[in-house]
């Protein structure tokens, strides 16, 4: 069957709904569960309130407590989805639930990179459009840098010979209220680039200064910078890790969670845009095809395959027999609140309510661990290879000489996939020097900032919650982690194209049609949002600013 077909199904029933369109606008008449907001000096204080963690029984308990994505339903099953895809857990002890934590964890892992360690030329000359956004994105850096010194905002060259006894004084030069939103995104590069040369009393004296402008119920340049200024304190204190896996652990309670990952689901299309580019693909891929087997880097819920698998039940051909192979590291299993068999037992009602048949194979490891063995490929199968915002996490071979990124492409490869299909980040965060990464940081979640602007209010709890609990971890990831404790690294399209052609893949061009599918879908939301094709793939966009890139490979 055709990507026409497919998307001419939707899963409907009491315990399995769910749509392939939003209803972001029927969120002014719901009710999100209890917020929990903490308005002290620091957004991220809340999370070092209390001796012990939420266990995974605590979500297991409350697991029926959010309706479904589509609303008809009282699972929660998929607003976790977004958080497993956008959160990955660091790969320690630390972050099992329950565990203790402790506050005197060392940090000789934290490392500066060096700037020899850029996009890799021979990327950029095998992929135009990869060395066309580096350059791109490297003017955009110099032009802040270029900023920073001009004399109508005077924050770096006031700090040029700084006496104590002038200190107030910078105070006072900026007003603390109505500072335009140009100028506090300036203050905040002042800020990182002070840190990054090591200039630490301008440092404080400029924190201090982003302190008292910056606001979680601000508008989104404010609300990003609050995380922001947080992120580079945690840098120079050299606490990023500490921070980030207590954020990883630290989950509000399960009904709080799942409400936060929901309305995020329904707010913004970025994982829509994902399951849908990818299972269109999948379906085009294997649509002649009498036995399918799917390897989820991602499995989380297993949301992403019911629509897919009712579409090939009702195939004219008769459906075919599909077995799922479900990666998923041991820790997900606290935020989903059950282990993989949850989601075994989510794909056998499936499978008897449309008459498909479907085996699941749950592999519990982290990604890298991967082997061959593991996946259970067998012979006369079509294997479809799905990486959801996923394959960023894997180390690459600016951490580990062994470059487990690549190492782990070229596995895929030679199990001769039929299609692998890889959703992504669009931002450069990979191996960029401490200060273009955090202008590109603060660009990049500054657009995303904004697209949830437009749907909540900036006094909502509901949107703090959101920013606080779905997007604070990653980005005091980026800007305060180094080595292997940096586990966000994201790549642009162009180097992740290298990556697979290298690795001895082909690009497989997406279906224009599931793109005018889903440029219908982003209708329904905010007309800033932008989808462009772009060498057979797509990027999902906020205005000017590309977001997240689908592309598929064989």
């Amino acid at each position: 069957m055709d990507s026409h077909h497919f998307y001419g199904y939707g899963v409907t029933g009491s315990d399995l709904s769910y749509s392939a369109y939003p209803t972001a606008s029927s969120l002014e008449n719901r009710s999100f569960g209890t917020s929990k907001f903490d308005s002290g000096n620091s957004p991220l204080a809340n999370y070092f309130n209390s001796e012990t963690f939420t266990t995974a029984s605590d979500y297991q308990e409350q697991h029926s407590c959010t309706e479904n994505l589509s609303g008809a339903s009282s699972s929660s099953d998929s607003s976790l989805d977004y958080n497993q895809y956008f959160h990955r857990p660091t790969p320690s002890e630390d972050c099992l639930p329950g565990a203790p934590y402790s506050r005197n964890m060392k940090h000789t892992l934290l490392q500066l990179e060096s700037a020899l360690m850029g996009p890799d030329e021979d990327a950029m000359k095998s992929s135009p459009s990869f060395a066309s956004n580096s350059s791109q994105r490297s003017r955009a850096w110099n032009k802040e840098a270029q900023v920073l010194h001009q004399t109508q905002q005077p924050l770096v060259s006031i700090l040029n010979g700084i006496q104590s006894d002038k200190r107030d004084k910078v105070m006072e030069d900026l007003p603390l209220q109505g500072l335009p939103s140009s100028t506090l995104k300036q203050l905040l590069i002042a800020c990182a680039r002070a840190l990054a040369e090591t200039k630490l009393d301008d440092f404080q004296i400029l924190v201090a200064k982003a302190r008292s402008v910056v606001s979680v119920t601000g508008d989104p340049i404010q609300r990003l910078g609050a995380y922001i200024v947080e992120g580079l304190v945690a840098r120079k204190e050299l606490s990023g890790t500490t921070i980030y896996r207590s954020l990883r652990c630290k989950e509000p309670a399960g009904k709080d969670l799942f409400s936060y990952m929901y309305i995020l689901y329904e707010i913004c299309p970025y994982l829509k845009f994902g399951y849908m580019a990818a299972n269109g693909a999948i379906v085009e891929a294997c649509r002649n095809e009498d036995r399918v087997h799917i390897i989820d880097f991602q499995i989380a819920q297993g949301t992403q395959w019911l629509t897919l698998l009712q579409a090939l039940a009702a195939r004219p051909g008769g459906a075919p027999y599909v077995r799922i192979t479900g990666i998923d590291d041991p820790v997900s299993q606290y935020a989903r609140g059950d282990g993989l068999a949850a989601v075994a037992k989510r794909l056998s009602a499936i499978s008897e309510k449309f008459n498909i048949a479907v085996e699941f194979h749950a592999v519990p490891v982290f990604a890298p661990e991967i082997t061959r063995d593991m996946l259970d490929v067998r012979p006369g199968e079509a294997l479809a290879v799905n990486f959801p915002l996923q394959l960023h996490h894997t180390p690459d071979e600016s951490v580990d000489v062994n470059n487990p990124r690549d190492d782990l492409i070229r596995m895929i490869k030679s199990l001769c996939p039929k299609i692998v299909t890889l959703v992504e980040q669009e931002s450069n965060t990979n191996t960029a020097p401490f200060l273009p990464r955090f202008v590109e940081a603060l660009d990049y979640y500054h657009a995303m900032f904004e697209s949830i602007d437009v749907t909540l209010p900036r006094d909502s709890k509901e949107r703090i919650n959101v920013e606080q609990h779905c997007l604070a971890r990653d980005i005091v990831n980026v800007i305060a982690c180094e080595g292997k404790e940096r586990v966000e690294r994201h790549e642009l399209l162009g180097k992740w194209k290298s990556r697979f052609m290298m690795a001895g893949f082909h690009q497989y061009p997406l279906s224009s049609y599931v793109n005018s599918v889903i440029k219908e879908l982003m209708k329904r939301y905010s007309e800033h949002y932008t989808l462009v094709e772009k060498d057979g793939a797509m990027l999902l966009g906020w205005k000017e600013r590309n977001l997240i890139s689908a592309s598929a490979w064989f």
